[in-house]
């Protein structure tokens, strides 16, 4: 790679002048000058040194990214239409500041620190924890972070999360559901933690204000390995005779049990009613269309990014950032009223 130093003996200018046209440093330089130095960079096809200029500078110019993926559940973390566009919306963030995007996904938290640990990343965003990982990792990294989804950051000064209010989100579409004249209602999810526990309990806040008395047998629960899904739901299906309507963690969930109600000959929503959460292309695709909670997946990528990019640059950000959610009333709950 041609230096800075040898360019400029090419064109006989000194470095400074040289280095100011490529750093865009070009109040005191001539526009002949500058047409001369960038000819010669195209000629030579100049690529700077970004490494050694943000070496110099005291920063790497790149965000870690690392997702955690649970074992019982994904066996690849992207297929998750959820994921894909929250990583879209991230990735777009990044390159539009001038950044780069390190991405690492893992089972283990213990792994994805001690890969985390050795990257010189300027800050990290972090998405599927769970427990007691926000309190691991706040132990072994010191420099910004912000979490999505997470709620396991009691005490961590230096996290901000970005979710949504899952709770209410879901107590508004039970709420609907149960206005619709439907009573007995089953919730889908495949764990009761995390982002899964605050939706199964607006699930139950909505059954409780309405006199729906609720029932340990009205949890279903999926499991969405490849080699697991089909027994599953084909159990979900044989029990869900037994009910209205059933209120599905998301958009996913609620899909692949359609598909399964569907192949045996069960009619959504003649027979029974379907919904979801997250209003990704997944249910807005499939037919009849899915009604469900609307969450905008890339803006909390993209505003998970822009905090991350605040304390990266000193900036106070609030611990919990909530973004809201609306119902998409679509063609899969049954309207009886």
């Amino acid at each position: 790679m041609i230096t800075i130093k040898e360019i400029a003996k090419q064109l006989n200018m000194s470095t400074t002048t040289v280095s100011n046209v490529i750093h865009g440093k070009t109040g005191e330089v001539s526009p002949s000058t500058i047409k001369i130095v960038e000819d010669y960079l195209k000629k030579v096809d100049y690529v700077p040194n970004i490494n050694a200029r943000n070496l110099a500078q005291n920063e790497s110019k790149i965000i870690g990214v690392a997702l955690k993926a649970r074992a019982d559940k994904y066996e690849n973390l992207l297929m998750d239409p959820f994921v894909s566009e929250l990583i879209g919306g991230i990735e777009e963030t990044i390159r539009n500041a001038g950044y780069f995007m390190m991405l690492y996904i893992s089972r283990d938290t213990d792994e994805i620190m001690r890969h985390v640990s050795t990257w010189n990343v300027d800050g990290l965003l972090l998405f599927g924890m769970l427990n007691d990982d926000g309190i691991r990792v706040s132990e072994r990294y010191h420099k910004p972070i912000v979490c999505i989804d997470t709620y396991s950051i009691e005490g961590l000064k230096h996290f901000t999360n970005v979710g949504l209010n899952d709770r209410q989100g879901c107590f508004d579409m039970v709420n609907f559901m149960i206005k619709q004249g439907h009573k007995k209602i089953a919730f889908l999810s495949d764990n009761m933690n995390g982002v899964d526990y605050e939706r199964f309990s607006g699930y139950k806040y909505a059954l409780a204000g309405n006199g729906i008395h609720y029932e340990d047998d009205w949890f279903f629960k999926i499991k969405p390995r490849s080699d697991e899904v089909d027994a599953s739901l084909a159990d979900i299906c044989e029990k869900a005779k037994e009910f209205d309507a059933v209120m599905c963690v998301s958009d996913l969930y609620a899909v692949q049990l359609m598909c399964a109600l569907e192949d045996r000959g069960v009619k959504v929503p003649d027979d029974i009613s379907i919904a979801g959460f997250d209003d990704t292309l997944l249910g807005q695709l499939h037919r009849p269309a899915l009604t469900t909670v609307h969450q905008n997946v890339k803006e909390k990528g993209i505003t998970a990014m822009n905090v991350l990019l605040q304390r990266i640059h000193g900036e106070k950000t609030p611990r919990q950032i909530q973004l809201p959610t609306k119902l998409v009333i679509r063609d899969t709950v049954k309207i009886t009223n």
